[in-house]
C-alpha cells in the first residue's frame, strides 16, 4: 500500500489516495484504535469502481500518524465513573479536534467537498464534521456509530469486557491472540471472517502500528464529547445511516437514534451484520454509499 504524510492541523497524518483525482471524493474515517487498514481494500477498490476517489486515513494518535505521548495515559476507570456522575471529563483532545484533522487533510488534498463516511468512532467524528463544516460535505454516511444518548442500551457484556481488557504492552503473540479473539467478539455472526486472512491482518497492523495508549486517549475522547443529539440535529448533508442488527458493541438503538435525530436522515439495517466491516457484504456497503452519493448529485 502506497501511503503519503500530509501536515495538517499541525500534525502529521498518514494517508492513502486511491481513484481518479478529478472524481468526486470520499473521506473514510475510521473508529477507536482502527488504522486506515481496518478498512478493507476490497471495500475501497469496490468504491473506486464505482466511479470515486477514495482518501483513507490513520487518526491522530493512531497507526503512523502523530501520537500523543505527552499527553499520558487516561485512568479510564474513573473518567467513566466521572461520566455516570455527570462531572466533567477531560481529554488530551476532543472529537471536535479529530474532524478537523479530516478537514485539514481534505484541505492539504485540494478537496474542497466530500463524501463523508464514517465508522463506530469515525462515524462520530464524521457527525462532527457534517455539523461544523457543513459546506464541505456532500453527503454523510453514518455507519455502526450512535449519538452518546446516556439512555441508550450499552454494549454487550463480553463485547465491552474485551474491549475493557486491551493489555497495554507484553509478548507480541499474545498481543496478536487478543487482537484476534476481539474481532471475532466484535464481528458479524453471520457473516465471521476467515481465520487466516484475520490472523493476516491482525499481525500487520500489530507491525504496522500498535499503539494502545493512543486507543485509550480517543476513548477519553469519545467519553469527553457527551451527547451529540442537539448537535445532531443541525446536520443539513443528505444523511445515511448503516447498522448491523447483530452488533454486540454498539447496539441498533444506537443507530436508529443517529436516524431519528439527523434530519432527513436514512436508516438500512443489515441484519447478521455486527461491530465490522466483512467482505461478504463489500458490494453491500459500497453499492449503498455510492447509491447514497450519487443520489445526491442527482438531486443537486
Amino acid at each position: 500500500m502506497a501511503t503519503e504524510q500530509a501536515t495538517a492541523n499541525g500534525i502529521s497524518i498518514t494517508y492513502e489516495d486511491k481513484g481518479p483525482r478529478d472524481a468526486p471524493a470520499i473521506l473514510l474515517v475510521m473508529g477507536l484504535g482502527g488504522q486506515l487498514t481496518l478498512w478493507p481494500d476490497e471495500f475501497v477498490d469496490a468504491l473506486v469502481a464505482r466511479g470515486f476517489r477514495v482518501i483513507r486515513y490513520d487518526n491522530r494518535d493512531v497507526g503512523l500518524s502523530t501520537r500523543f505521548d505527552a499527553a499520558g495515559v487516561p485512568n479510564l476507570k474513573w473518567m467513566f465513573v466521572k461520566a455516570a456522575l455527570k462531572l466533567p471529563v477531560r481529554s488530551a483532545y476532543t472529537l471536535a479536534d479529530m474532524a478537523a484533522d479530516g478537514v485539514a487533510l481534505l484541505d492539504h488534498l485540494g478537496i474542497e467537498r466530500a463524501h463523508v463516511v464514517g465508522a463506530s468512532m469515525g462515524g462520530m467524528i464524521a457527525q462532527h464534521i457534517a455539523a461544523r463544516y457543513p459546506g464541505r460535505v456532500l453527503s454523510l454516511t453514518s455507519i455502526m456509530s450512535t449519538t452518546g444518548n446516556p439512555r441508550l442500551p450499552r454494549a454487550q457484556k463480553e463485547a465491552m469486557r474485551v474491549l475493557a481488557n486491551r493489555p497495554m504492552s507484553g509478548d507480541p503473540e499474545a498481543m496478536i491472540a487478543y487482537s484476534v479473539n476481539a474481532a471475532r467478539v466484535i464481528g458479524s455472526p453471520d457473516y465471521p471472517a476467515e481465520e487466516e486472512r484475520l490472523q493476516r491482518r491482525v499481525r500487520g497492523d500489530y507491525e504496522r502500528g500498535w499503539y494502545p495508549q493512543g486507543v485509550a486517549r480517543q476513548m477519553a475522547a469519545i467519553v469527553a464529547d457527551g451527547d451529540r443529539r442537539p448537535m445532531l440535529k443541525s446536520i443539513t448533508a443528505p444523511t445515511l445511516v448503516i447498522h448491523g442488527e447483530a452488533d454486540p458493541l454498539v447496539p441498533l438503538a444506537g443507530g436508529r437514534d443517529t436516524a431519528e435525530h439527523i434530519p432527513r436522515a436514512r436508516l438500512m439495517t443489515i441484519p447478521g451484520m455486527g461491530h465490522d466491516l466483512p467482505l461478504a457484504l463489500v458490494d453491500t456497503l459500497s453499492g449503498a454509499i455510492a447509491d447514497h452519493a450519487r443520489g445526491v448529485a442527482l438531486a443537486a
